[in-house]
């Protein structure tokens, strides 16, 4: 027999390795050792509404003894209920920074930044997990934001925030923040004005605040998001929501003498749910996230990891920011879904950056994150479902 060319002998070697390794993995998933990955395909998303609260655990939020019926019995069975949703730390700023920046905690976002001061690295560079090392408020250019990204990709946002220039004296009324290196009197309400720059995390970014036009024009008091709901050309891709002090929750009673605490929190989402899910935008192709900041434990999840250098996350009381459950509406969400999937702040910002086909800031990068997906999205409206 006369012997094959080399390029046939070669051939005839990997057609045998491929049968080989194909009849391996036949056996194996045979054995059920051998699982589908989850699809990582997404509903066409294309407008994200997010709506935050303050300083409750899950027990107490949606637990039999909630005293915000709206928030723990109505809107999960219009919508997904997910038990399993952690923050990432303690005390609100941090969150609020990792959820649209990806960063961990530092010494001064972990204290809310009494003083708004710049923050100073400790390297060039973020590292490898898209960190910078560090401490201090208001993060160099060299930190970017979904905001940024968003803009960046032709997507436009807003940020929302209750209060804000309520009182002139006190903070201006579009993209209001301290002066660096001074004291944030905005840390506690007044009866007149209850807006607090650290639950309003895009001030902490040179990214956005050093190009007033282009803050001005996206951080804007609350009173404007009626308006721009009226239209679907109107509303932008991304809101971000941020209730006052005292309808956030955060505090109880509040300065202007309302409750405050749930009572109040559950007051707002009744205002303002419906007229986000009337929109026109998120009836075409919208998705509404209620969720809470930090918890009242110290509970961590997703492999949470701490800023290189840094503190722990959850300060004295544990690795994470606990559990405080969320709830999504959407024309993708059949009504009553829930999910027992863990979450944390950095999912949303993950899920966020693939809804939008952008690329994974900070600790949002862990390929070991869950993203909602399946267990979240349980409606297909275009087939009728």
């Amino acid at each position: 027999m006369s012997r094959l060319p080399s390029h046939f002998r070669l051939r005839r070697t990997l057609t045998r390795t491929h049968l080989f390794l194909i009849a391996l993995l036949a056996t194996l998933c045979a054995s059920a050792s051998c699982l589908a990955a989850p699809s990582a395909t997404l509903p066409p998303i294309r407008h994200v509404f997010i709506i935050m609260l303050e300083n409750e655990s899950y027990p107490v939020t949606f637990g039999p003894q909630s005293i915000a019926p709206y928030l723990a019995r109505e809107l999960p069975k219009q919508g997904a209920l997910l038990p399993n949703y952690y923050g990432i730390g303690h005390y609100s700023l941090d969150n609020y920074i990792a959820m649209i920046s990806g960063q961990a905690p530092n010494p001064d976002t972990q204290a809310d930044c009494n003083i708004y001061s710049e923050f100073v690295p400790t390297a060039k560079k973020p590292d490898e997990n898209g960190q910078l090392p560090g401490t201090g408020c208001v993060y160099p250019k060299r930190v970017t934001t979904l905001a940024n990204q968003l803009t960046q990709a032709g997507f436009t946002w807003k940020a929302y925030m209750e209060d804000m220039g309520k009182d002139p004296g006190r903070e201006s009324a579009t993209c209001a923040h301290p002066s660096i290196g001074t004291t944030d009197v905005t840390e506690h309400a007044t009866p007149q004005d209850q807006y607090a720059t650290k639950h309003n995390p895009f001030m902490y970014f040179h990214t956005i605040i050093d190009d007033k036009k282009y803050c001005d024009t996206r951080v804007v008091n609350l009173d404007h998001l009626a308006g721009d709901l009226a239209k679907l050309d109107s509303t932008p891709n991304f809101i971000y929501i941020t209730p006052n002090l005292c309808h956030d929750g955060h505090d109880a009673p509040c300065k202007n003498g309302e409750p405050g605490g749930l009572i109040s929190a559950d007051a707002f989402l009744r205002t303002w749910v419906p007229r986000i899910v009337d929109s026109p935008a998120f009836k075409k192709d919208g998705l509404l996230i209620i969720t809470f900041d930090e918890g009242n434990d110290g509970k961590a999840c997703c492999n949470e990891k701490p800023l290189p250098g840094g503190p722990q996350p959850g300060g004295k009381i544990g690795p994470g920011g606990g559990q405080i459950g969320a709830v999504l509406l959407s024309p993708y969400i059949a009504p009553g879904t829930q999910s027992e999937t863990e979450y944390n702040h950095y999912s949303l910002l993950r899920t966020l950056e693939d809804i939008f086909r952008l690329s994974h800031l900070g600790y949002a990068q862990d390929n070991g994150l869950h993203t909602f997906g399946s267990d979240v999205f349980t409606a297909h409206p275009a087939s009728g479902n």
